[in-house]
């Protein structure tokens, strides 16, 4: 099941599912879901690894961060990969919670989608599951598929979130290293958790 932004906003209140949402998804959000924005732009400069025990992710350059540089132009080539992490923070539940009264307790998850404006660019969205537990920011891939610049600001609403429900239990919730919203381990061996 789905819930739609207003439920979202309802539930806000008492879990504090998304910090830092804009002002216009506070109160005027428009459909079933919520739009994010683009915060901190990095580049991957470096090898990684994906092993059976251990790995270790690559080292990045910063791009842009709207912290230190406000509403920053930025420009993704044709063929250029950047690694985005939104302005909001999200706390995922990692038990159970009363999100619809007469249905039972569950567990709720967000999933993320692009803005059709980033399709219209060339552009395409990786993302992985938020599981529950998980809070932090939440970090994406973006690529230009296109033959053709794609520009964006930083604080741009660039991608579409929504929560669903879970049917069953889990083992456990997130405990995972990127916990908090981190991009990368700076090419330093990790073991995975």
């Amino acid at each position: 099941m789905i819930l739609s932004a207003l439920k979202v906003l309802e539930l806000n209140e008492k879990y504090n599912l998304i910090e830092g949402l804009s002002e216009r998804e506070l109160e005027n959000p428009e459909g079933i879901d919520l739009e994010l924005r683009v915060g901190r732009v990095e580049k991957i400069c470096g090898e990684s690894f994906l092993g059976v025990v251990d790995r270790y992710s690559p080292k990045t350059e910063i791009i842009g961060d709207i912290e230190g540089e406000g509403n920053k132009r930025i420009t993704l080539h044709p063929r250029e990969h950047f690694l985005v992490r939104t302005i909001e923070k999200i706390n995922c539940p990692g038990e159970k919670i009363l999100y619809q009264s007469g249905e039972p307790k569950g567990y709720i998850i967000p999933d993320i989608k692009p803005r059709v404006s980033l399709q219209k660019g060339g552009i395409s969205l990786a993302c992985s599951t938020t599981n529950p537990g998980y809070s932090g920011q939440l970090v994406f891939g973006i690529s230009n598929n296109s033959d053709y610049n794609f520009d964006f600001e930083l604080g741009s609403r660039m991608f579409k979130i929504y929560w669903q429900t879970v049917v069953g239990d889990i083992k456990r919730a997130y405990s995972g290293q990127h916990q908090g919203g981190r991009v990368t381990s700076n090419g330093k061996t990790e073991i995975q958790n």
